[in-house]
């Protein structure tokens, strides 16, 4: 009886435990555990030391040989230079051989358990430099592993823009703006009054008198005094307050309306459809790979180098910024500028003609 055809269906994945968790849920679906691999930089600790008895032998034979064994001669040896790749790197590949019907089965379960996008992240190692697997090179340290898997993370989450508006609060608070004090104190001034004031003095006089004594001075013939008695008057001063005046001290209270003219900001955020822009892009990719092929290809530069290239200057020939600009040498400049800010790596000089290449593509006007 003939046996039934197989293929082998790998994943990757940044965590170790996400790959077990993976191969669980396969061996709970009917795929046998014995055939399931496991392949992960042990050394590094990141992913996690691989269960399977051949793992370490692997990693220490070649694991670039491994995978192109599981992959077959159909398979380019690049293909299998990826996933080695991705290995030193700290991540897991999962290696499950399935009958040919089972196969999208095993890859959703994989997917759903974190497995990721093996072509994606080869595009992310060649912005760092990768371009082929190296079995010379050492494997990623725990913390260059971490480090790199938390940059992959921030660029699949994509970035994000936050909208902030301000808005404009108006509250009061008292100011002191001024007040009176009142305080009292006694104050003396001389004051002069005129008064009349009488006085009695005692006056002695001595007359002489030669007459004869009548009867009356006849009784005065024996010792007698008199007394008189002088008076004076004087001053007598008193003061006497009256209240003259009442000062009374109070508040009161007004009330106006301000106008308060302030200036408030928000974000906008514009949102550009670029999905008509990769698919007219898309049209031309069969000219662009031409393109390279006569311009790039004999001076050794891989064709992923300039993709990005030829693509930007198609998707900045349909930019608003550049509307009425149609003349390649009118926007060189400007486009050079902003291509090399957001790829400080790149050299001008090596990808300008591919980025004239689209520019021009979708413009339609070669200068």
């Amino acid at each position: 009886m003939a046996q039934p055809e197989t293929s082998n269906v790998v994943g990757v994945f940044d965590d170790y435990s996400a790959a077990e968790r993976a191969a669980r849920e396969l061996a709970d679906n009917g795929v046998p555990r014995q055939s399931i691999q496991i392949q992960s930089n042990f050394m590094t600790g990141a992913a996690g030391r691989s269960e399977h008895p051949d793992a370490d032998s692997a990693h220490e034979g070649g694991i670039s040989g491994f995978f192109r064994r599981l992959f077959g001669s159909d398979e380019p040896d690049e293909y299998a230079g990826h996933y080695a790749e991705a290995v030193r790197r700290g991540s897991a590949v999962l290696c499950a051989p399935v009958p040919a019907q089972d196969v999208e089965r095993v890859a959703a379960i994989m997917n759903d358990n974190g497995a990721v996008d093996i072509d994606r992240r080869v595009g992310a190692y060649r912005q760092s430099g990768y371009e082929t697997y190296d079995p010379e090179a050492s494997p990623y340290s725990h913390d260059e592993s971490v480090q790199e898997r938390e940059r992959f993370s921030d660029a699949e989450r994509g970035a994000s823009i936050p909208v902030v508006e301000e808005e404009l609060q108006v509250g009061k608070r008292p100011v002191v703006r001024g007040g009176v004090r009142i305080y009292s104190r006694m104050v003396e001034r001389p004051v002069e009054e005129d008064i009349t004031l009488r006085e009695e003095h005692v006056r002695v006089e001595r007359r002489p008198v030669d007459r004869p004594m009548n009867p009356s001075d006849v009784s005065r013939l024996r010792d007698q005094s008199v007394e008189v008695t002088e008076t004076a008057e004087e001053p007598v001063v008193s003061k006497r307050a009256r209240v003259k005046e009442e000062v009374i001290v109070g508040k009161e209270t007004t009330e106006r309306t301000e106008r308060i003219r302030e200036n408030v900001r928000h974000t906008e955020v514009n949102v550009d459809d670029l999905r008509d822009e990769r698919a007219g892009a898309a049209d031309f990719r069969r000219d662009f790979r031409n393109d390279y092929e006569k311009n790039y290809a004999q001076s050794g530069i891989a064709y992923e180098t300039v993709e990005p290239a030829y693509e930007y200057g198609y998707r900045m020939a349909n930019d608003p910024r550049y509307r009425g600009r149609r003349q390649w040498s009118t926007v060189e400049r400007d486009l050079e500028s902003d291509y090399l800010r957001n790829r400080p790596d790149s050299v001008w000089d090596r990808i300008k003609g591919a980025v004239r290449y689209g520019w021009e593509k979708a413009t339609g006007k070669p200068s």
